[in-house]
C-alpha cells in the first residue's frame, strides 16, 4: 500500500494540479532485496551510432524517453511535469507514453518525495522531480530518513533502488535567494544516497540514465544555468556513464582543479587564463558523482601536481569542497607544494543583485591559482 500523508498549499504563481494517481496503483508489487538490480558495463558514447545536436535540457528529455520506453515500470512525476514542465523537460512524453505514467503532482514536494518512495518499495522505478532544487528542504526528511535508510532498516530484504529525484540547482542570473541554491553537501552527508552532477549535454544524458538504473536511490542536480547554453553532438542510441567515476578535462602539471556541474565551464575559463597569463599548468577534473566521489582519480592528481584547487557556487563552511580537502590532506599531505584552496560562495543567503559578486567566478578562481603555484 502506497500511503502519503500531505498539506497542499500554493506557492507564489504556480498552479495547483491534482493528478490521476489513482490510475498507478496497477504496477506490480514487487520487493526488491540488496543486489537484486545491478548495473551493466558502460561502453564509450562513440559506440552508439548516429549523434544529433542537442542541449542539455532536450539531452535529459531524451534520456527519459529512452528510460520510459525501455521500462514499463517508470514513471514520470513532479509538478507541472504532465504540461512539460517550467523548463519543458517532459514535453510531448505525456503524449507519447500516456497520462498513467507522466502525470502532474499536488504543489508538495514532501508528497512528491513520500509518492515516490512508496512506488520505488513496491517495484516501479520513479522519476520524481523537484521544480527547483531550493524547495526540496521540505522534502528532506522523506529522502533522508527515509529512501536512504530502506534497505538498512529492514536487513536487506526491500528496498527503494529504482528511485531517482531530479532537480535544478544554482545560480541561473536572476533567481535570488529561492531559485539559486546549490544543497547538494546536504545529501552527501547521508549513507544510502548517491548524489550526481552533470555538466554538459552528453554526461548529462548518460548520468541520467545509469542513476535511473542503479540499484539505489538517487539525486540527480542539473545546472540550470546550462539548461539552453551547453549544446554538443549526444548520441541519440542508449548509453550510460558509470557513476562514480571522475573525468580529466585537461592535463596539466602545477596545480589540479576540481568542480562539477556549471562550474566546470568557468574552472575552465580560469584554467586557460591561467596557462594564457602565468604558464600555469592546470589538470581539471570534473567530478560528475560526488556520493561516491573518486578519491583515486584526484589522489594520483593531486600526487602528480603538488596543489589542489576545489571550486563550488554552495556556500564555503560545510560544502563538500571541505570534504575533498580534507581527504586529500589525510592521503597526500607528503605531496603537498601550497595549501589546499577553497573557492566558493560566501558564508550568505544566495543574493539578487549582488550575484554576480557572490559567485566563484573565473577570476577568483585565477587567483587562487596565482596564490597556490607562487606559495
Amino acid at each position: 500500500i502506497i500511503c502519503v500523508s500531505m498539506s497542499v498549499f500554493v506557492r507564489g504563481s504556480s498552479r495547483l494540479l491534482l493528478a490521476p494517481w489513482a490510475r498507478v496503483h496497477g504496477l506490480p508489487a514487487l520487493s526488491r532485496g540488496v543486489g537484486v538490480r545491478s548495473m551493466s558495463s558502460t561502453p564509450s558514447t562513440t559506440d552508439h551510432g548516429p549523434t544529433q545536436k542537442m542541449n542539455l535540457f532536450t539531452a535529459i528529455n531524451n534520456a527519459m524517453d529512452i528510460a520510459l520506453k525501455t521500462d514499463p515500470k517508470a514513471v514520470l512525476f513532479g509538478e507541472d511535469v504532465g504540461f512539460g514542465g517550467v523548463f519543458r523537460f517532459s514535453v510531448d512524453l505525456r503524449d507519447k507514453y500516456g497520462r498513467d505514467r507522466v502525470f502532474n503532482t499536488p504543489l508538495c514536494e514532501q508528497g512528491i518525495a513520500g509518492f515516490a518512495i512508496g512506488m520505488a518499495a513496491m517495484g516501479a522505478t520513479p522519476i520524481a522531480e523537484i521544480q527547483f532544487a531550493d524547495y526540496i528542504f521540505p522534502a528532506f526528511d522523506q529522502i533522508v530518513n527515509e529512501a536512504a535508510k530502506y534497505r538498512y532498516r529492514s536487513g536487506g530484504q526491500f528496498d527503494v533502488g529504482g528511485l531517482t529525484f531530479r532537480s535544478p540547482y544554482g545560480a541561473v542570473g536572476h533567481g535570488g535567494h529561492y531559485h539559486s541554491q546549490s544543497p547538494e553537501a546536504y545529501f552527501c552527508h547521508t549513507p544510502g544516497l548517491k548524489v550526481v552532477v552533470p555538466a554538459t549535454p552528453i554526461q548529462a544524458k548518460g548520468l541520467l540514465l545509469a542513476s535511473i538504473r542503479d540499484p539505489n536511490p538517487v539525486l540527480f542536480f542539473e545546472p540550470k544555468w546550462l539548461y539552453r547554453s551547453a549544446v554538443e553532438e549526444v548520441p541519440i542510441g542508449d548509453y550510460t556513464v558509470p557513476l562514480g567515476k571522475a573525468r580529466i578535462l585537461r592535463e596539466g602539471s602545477d596545480i589540479t582543479v576540481v568542480g562539477w556541474g556549471a562550474q566546470m565551464n568557468v574552472l575552465a575559463q580560469a584554467c586557460a587564463m591561467a596557462e594564457e597569463k602565468l604558464g600555469i599548468k592546470t589538470e581539471l577534473i570534473d567530478l560528475q558523482t560526488l556520493m561516491p566521489w573518486d578519491v583515486d582519480t584526484v589522489e594520483a592528481s593531486v600526487k602528480k601536481t603538488g596543489r589542489l584547487l576545489i571550486s563550488h557556487e554552495a556556500p564555503k563552511t560545510g560544502g563538500f569542497a571541505a570534504e575533498i580537502s580534507a581527504t586529500i590532506q589525510e592521503r597526500c599531505f607528503l605531496h603537498l607544494e601550497a595549501p589546499i584552496e577553497r573557492v566558493c560562495g560566501y558564508d550568505t543567503p544566495f543574493p539578487l543583485i549582488f550575484e554576480k559578486f557572490y559567485v566563484p567566478d573565473h577570476l577568483k578562481n585565477f587567483e587562487a591559482m596565482k596564490r597556490s603555484v607562487q606559495f
